[in-house]
């Protein structure tokens, strides 16, 4: 398929999408808000006056569903590797999260407190060769747990954007030695021909 060809197909593909139009409507960064939102109101992920670490944050769209939710007496911290417009009461730290520096300033706006939930949407830019796709993917989804491991309270929640391929599952069954409960999703938003899906791993123990 020319570059062209392809380019034509994605725009009818975003044209005939309602949840592009809902997006436009209701003022979200991205149409994944609308996942989240989802998954949220499912599994009562996100409530007032909790710490939020968001992995892999902008353009924001996730941040935006979740700040409102935990409110004032709650804390948003954003990471990105790329730059995120400023969102209202949405810290956000522009850097690796496995990084030092990226670690320090993650602790410095925690302070005393750890982290209730931990959102990853990170998604690695697909080459079309699916084995450097899924070991991109999978480094990705260790790299949200390292996190997690890191800065998540006990009995917290990791909710996690994974892709379907062969070590894919190896990877959920690892989810469980850290989880009491691991369970996947596919919000309404999730478009039916990718094989992308959601984790929501409550109960998190050392």
């Amino acid at each position: 398929m020319s570059r062209r060809a392809s380019s034509n197909r994605w725009y009818a593909t975003q044209s005939r999408d309602p949840f592009v139009k809902r997006r436009e409507a209701a003022g979200y960064r991205s149409r994944a808000a609308f996942k989240l939102k989802e998954l949220i109101e499912r599994d009562r992920l996100c409530r007032p006056g909790q710490v939020v670490l968001d992995l892999g944050a902008s353009p924001g769209g996730w941040s935006q569903v979740v700040g409102p939710l935990v409110g004032p007496a709650g804390l948003v911290v954003a990471v990105d590797i790329l730059p995120m417009p400023p969102i209202a009461h949405v810290n956000f730290i522009c850097g690796d999260a496995l990084d030092d520096s990226t670690e320090v300033a993650i602790k410095h706006l925690l302070g005393e407190r750890l982290a209730d939930l931990v959102l990853s949407d990170m998604a690695p830019n697909l080459s079309g060769i699916r084995a450097s796709d899924e070991a991109r993917s999978l480094a990705l989804a260790e790299q949200a747990l390292s996190v997690a491991r890191n800065f998540l309270r006990l009995r917290g929640t990791l909710l996690m954007k994974l892709f379907q391929y062969a070590g894919t599952d190896a990877f959920v069954r690892t989810l469980s030695l850290h989880f009491e409960r691991v369970a996947r999703r596919k919000p309404e938003a999730s478009r039916r021909q990718s094989n992308e899906f959601y984790v929501v791993a409550t109960g998190f123990r050392l």
